[in-house]
């Protein structure tokens, strides 16, 4: 059985001498599986003591984030669902200031301090903004993970540089930490950390290790005896144990594997049509609905992978991904309410031809058509990238383009989730290739990070495989082993194959198709503007010299004249003689 993550948390709070406590805190321990897909959330906020509804701003801080952030897509990474609830957290705060009398004065509106922790996987990821403070217990030394966001005009004077609520945007510190069972975590205002040091928080915890409610009420009891008057907030998060590293975690349901499907056959509600495709990957066939009659496309595990528990994880993904992006220019799911008890993936049929096929029957495409295809495929990467998602595996087989012409990605067996593979896999490990080769990114081979930008190196290559049927560096990016082999590729100009096609072309194909990730478009959006709009200087932009174009032939040729001139003199020279 996996081992899932488990925590004790131990939480009190206590007002100052001023009144009302403008300290707010909370948790969330969810049950699986949301436990393993987003989490467990430790939250802090305080107050500032100008103003008269600081606590309401503390109160509404940290209860809409431990609220939005578990209504955030599960295939988001934490950094990105936290600073979007926290971001739309911030605009709200602000607005109700400039709504209010405190529009004139900030320091009375709604503002506050946040700070939190979220432990998922194995890991753990801090979220900071003011000077509230975060520390890592470990042994008898603590270590702070959290910067004050304060400015300091004198030894004795300082103000609050950072918190929620103070503008329309707000910059939120992220860190993400490698989490080891026992680790223990403090969360503390400062009417309680500038009266407790290490010591403190180890002796309380000593008292009370099973206990740890009331550690953080002797924390707090400490920090009043040691003369603290303002609002005092200790939260202790210890880490009890931590999942297995394995990818995926909880996807893959008790299902039994399928049989063998033959024509005619019924199965889970389906009858089977006729086989379309078996690969060692999968086996696929076309089906009908027995009560609707409607086609659809059954994908079954292959055979001889049956015992292979990491294939049918990112088997049972493939429909995960589907059900999770709404685009026409991906393929659906089939929708159906039927219980199922195979493993087995449904998604719709698609009447026409693969972007292989198309590729066969247009040989020489005009560069409309082209644009065409390749401006609805990027539509489609788009919606996996708004959801932390890299296709990973784009090739033409991938590509379907039905009869009114509309190209769908499919297959998403791929497919890299963000936030279900973080804190699960070994960060330190080069990301898997998973696609085909050879439309596969340079950095896959050379261990760096994927990106969306290594999807839109694949696109690239569509596109220039589309006009040219060739590959922009033939196989050599296959063979590539580390950075430093990246300069020994070698670019096939486009218009070396097509020297119909503008010149500006090549530009935007050649930058979209850089070894170097860096140096490519910054998204899809960026290379499909270019493609369509290229920019005055790209338009009429000077003729490439064959020295920079190809540096062998130029020198080749160079050397090929010299020894004609060579020649010639010589034969001059006879002659004379």
């Amino acid at each position: 059985m996996t081992q899932t993550l488990r925590v004790t948390l131990g939480q009190h709070s206590r007002g100052g001498v001023h009144g009302v406590n403008q300290d707010f805190h909370g948790a969330m321990l969810p049950h699986e599986p949301l436990r393993s897909r987003k989490g467990i959330a430790v939250a802090l906020a305080d107050g500032i003591g100008s103003s008269p509804v600081s606590q309401e701003a503390s109160a509404a801080a940290v209860r809409s984030f431990l609220e939005d952030y578990y209504a955030t897509s599960d295939a988001w990474s934490v950094r990105r669902s936290a600073q979007r609830v926290l971001g739309a957290t911030n605009a709200w705060l602000h607005a109700q200031t400039m709504r209010s009398h405190a529009r004139f004065d900030k320091d009375r509106g709604y503002v506050c301090t946040f700070s939190a922790l979220v432990v998922k996987g194995r890991e753990v990821h801090v979220l900071h903004v003011g000077d509230a403070r975060i520390y890592r217990l470990q042994g008898t030394a603590w270590e702070q993970i959290t910067e004050d966001h304060r400015v300091h005009l004198s030894s004795v004077e300082s103000y609050l540089g950072r918190a929620l609520g103070t503008g329309p945007h707000i910059e939120i510190d992220y860190r993400c930490l490698e989490a080891e069972a026992g680790d223990l975590y403090l969360l503390a205002t400062d009417g309680a950390y500038t009266h407790l040091d290490a010591a403190s928080a180890h002796s309380a915890v000593q008292q009370f290790p099973d206990d740890l409610d009331a550690a953080a009420q002797a924390l707090v009891d400490m920090a009043q005896a040691r003369g603290s008057e303002d609002d005092i907030t200790v939260q202790l998060l210890r880490i009890d144990g931590l999942p297995q590293a394995q990818p995926l975690l909880g996807l893959r349901q008790e299902l039994a594997l399928p049989p063998v499907l033959t024509e005619r056959m019924s199965f889970e509600g389906f009858r089977v049509v006729r086989e379309l495709h078996v690969s060692d990957r999968s086996h696929v066939h076309l089906a009908v609905d027995e009560q609707t009659g409607q086609p659809l496309v059954l994908k079954l595990p292959s055979v001889a992978l049956r015992d292979d528990t990491a294939y049918l994880e990112r088997f049972v993904l493939e429909e995960w991904v589907a059900q999770r992006l709404h685009n026409p220019h991906v393929l659906r799911p089939y929708a159906t309410q039927r219980p199922r008890t195979h493993l087995y993936v449904a998604m719709e049929y698609i009447e026409g031809q693969t972007l292989a096929r198309w590729m066969m029957d247009h040989p020489a495409p005009d560069l409309d058509s082209v644009r065409s295809l390749a401006a609805q495929i990027a539509k489609g990467l788009q919606a996996f990238h708004s959801k932390e998602m890299l296709h990973q595996d784009l090739r033409p087989e991938n590509i379907m383009i039905d009869r009114s012409g509309t190209a769908k990605i499919i297959d998403f067996g791929a497919t890299h989730v963000a936030g279900l593979t973080e804190g699960l896999t070994d960060p330190h490990q080069p990301p898997a290739i998973e696609g085909t080769l050879q439309y596969t990114a340079p950095e896959y081979f050379t261990g760096q990070g994927s990106s969306a930008r290594s999807d839109l190196f694949s696109l690239a290559v569509l596109v220039y495989q589309m006009l040219t049927g060739q590959l922009p560096y033939g196989l050599q990016v296959t063979r590539l082993r580390s950075p430093a082999d990246t300069r020994k590729l070698r670019y096939v100009p486009l218009r070396h194959l097509r020297p119909d096609l503008p010149d500006w072309l090549d530009v935007v194909l050649q930058k979209a198709l850089h070894p170097d990730p860096a140096k490519r478009q910054e998204a899809v959006s960026e290379f499909m503007h270019d493609l369509h709009f290229p920019s005055h200087g790209l338009q009429h932009r000077r003729a490439v010299p064959l020295i920079e174009r190809n540096p062998v032939v130029f020198w080749q040729t160079t050397t090929a004249v010299l020894a004609l001139a060579v020649l010639w003199l010589t034969a001059r020279l006879v002659l004379a003689a």
